[in-house]
């Protein structure tokens, strides 16, 4: 007993400190998960921050005749997020089936002069049946953008992209996560794409913080949840 109680506080300081308590949750670093090989940025003033010795402007500046969208590792890229999807399905099964066997048989005899009959019956008798019915109905709706960095190019030119984004209001942060590939030819002027043309499209829309954590079961039914057979 002495042990079971000790174990028992043990587990609620671990979970205690697992939480945040008295201070929002932490967001995460710009950068986290990508990786992407970083430059040093050049100084404003430097012979390698200048293209030439005669030229006012940096390797830095802006090319008015350069396609802007994305097309390299680093380069940024907007996704624009419109789901509206809507799934309704409903299915119904029956099935039954019955069987009947019926055995009989009957003797008779005969012997100095006493005679006698006998009968028998026997009635064998199974069944069984089955009903099923499952119905979803489901309504998804999102529209947001978010911007995303190019984390790879694939051999045939194709952009593997990667994105993240964090709302921290008071103590609730919204969490928006992104990543697929993507054909540069799909790509538009404004250097956007929506979430169609993303292969492997993995969309992530969540949050963590104190209303979360109260919408969720308490750690000690999740795992009555998982080990019961019932």
């Amino acid at each position: 007993m002495k042990y079971a109680l000790l174990t028992t506080v043990t587990l609620s300081l671990g979970a205690c400190a697992s939480s945040e308590l008295g201070r929002e949750p932490p967001m995460t670093p710009v950068g986290y998960g990508l990786t992407v090989a970083r430059e040093p940025v050049p100084t404003v003033f430097g012979a390698a921050a200048r293209t030439s010795h005669y030229s006012l402007w940096t390797q830095n500046s802006a090319d008015l005749f350069q396609d802007p969208r994305a097309k390299k590792v680093g380069d940024v890229i907007t996704v624009n997020i419109q789901i509206d999807d809507k799934a309704q399905f409903d299915n119904a099964s029956d099935r039954s089936r019955s069987s009947k066997i019926n055995l009989g048989f009957g003797a008779k005899y005969g012997f100095n002069g006493r005679s006698g009959s006998y009968a028998a019956d026997g009635d064998i008798r199974s069944g069984s049946s089955s009903e099923g019915q499952g119905s979803i109905d489901r309504s998804e709706k999102l529209r947001l953008s978010v911007a995303a960095v190019v984390t790879e190019v694939l051999p045939n030119g194709n952009l593997i992209i990667s994105g993240s984004q964090e709302v921290r209001v008071n103590f609730e942060v919204r969490v928006l996560n992104i990543a697929g590939i993507v054909r540069p030819s799909d790509v538009s002027r404004k250097n956007t794409i929506g979430y169609d043309k993303i292969a492997e499209a993995r969309i992530s829309y969540g949050g963590r913080g104190r209303i979360t954590d109260v919408q969720q079961p308490a750690w000690g039914q999740q795992v009555y949840d998982a080990i019961t057979p019932f």
